[in-house]
């Protein structure tokens, strides 16, 4: 492919496209409308996600309450032990079946200690993510009217510039402008540089081959960085 004027005056004025682009990109307005914006599109997720394992903790919790009533009652059985072993009743065999139930009890009232502190721990995230939530969706609204202020700010600079682009286009060979158009998109710029001696600028060194052809006036594709080389 050869190099042309109108090729590298293209590029010269996409650059001048290219920094404006980064000045909006680079904006408080874009920066805070983006975080917002990313913020919501998982804030639902996470909400959900809060509420089912919160659903799932308060199941725990009534079975390990249900659990801890049914033993309470089952000790309480045994409230007529003396009367029981006078009845002829092993004592020992009560006594051990009693302690048992005990020790039950307070394994079982430990893990809903354990259970509770896991349902005021995950209520606190709830609460935290839906305030924060709120907070952005707020700052969502807000700052997308100030990023659509900033970008109507500069759309004249960026028509004008598109408008000369456009007709330098003309000027340049469809399939040149598909591969510049292409290698845009990969966020790779400059797209056309010249051979820095031996090298391109990505410091990929290039054959004594490939800089013939470029002594003839073609640019030769950088197999490192993928953009045109052209010699001055």
């Amino acid at each position: 492919m050869p190099v042309s004027k109108e090729l590298l005056e293209y590029q010269k004025v996409d650059g001048e496209l290219r920094k404006l682009e980064q000045e909006i990109a680079a904006s408080e307005e874009r920066k805070k409308f983006v975080q917002a914006k990313k913020f919501m599109e998982v804030a639902r997720e996470k909400l959900e996600s809060q509420e089912a394992h919160a659903a799932e903790l308060r199941n725990l919790r009534d079975d390990l309450q249900r659990r801890v009533e049914e033993t309470t009652k089952a000790i309480a059985e045994y409230a007529d032990l003396e009367e029981m072993v006078e009845g002829g009743a092993d004592l020992a065999f009560y006594k051990k079946n009693a302690q048992a139930l005990l020790d039950k009890l307070r394994a079982v009232k430990a893990e809903l200690n354990r259970l509770l502190a896991d349902v005021s721990a995950a209520s606190e995230e709830y609460k935290k993510i839906k305030e924060q939530t709120i907070a952005m969706q707020k700052q969502y609204k807000e700052y997308k009217v100030k990023f659509e202020e900033l970008k109507n700010s500069r759309a004249e600079e960026v028509k004008a510039i598109n408008d000369k682009l456009a007709s330098i286009e003309t000027k340049i060979s469809p399939e040149i402008m598909k591969y510049y158009h292409q290698k845009r998109k990969e966020k790779i710029f400059p797209i056309v540089v010249p051979l820095n001696g031996e090298f391109c600028v990505c410091g990929r060194d290039f054959p004594l081959a490939q800089q013939g052809v470029l002594a003839g006036g073609n640019m030769v594709e950088c197999e490192n960085c993928r953009r045109l080389v052209y010699k001055v």
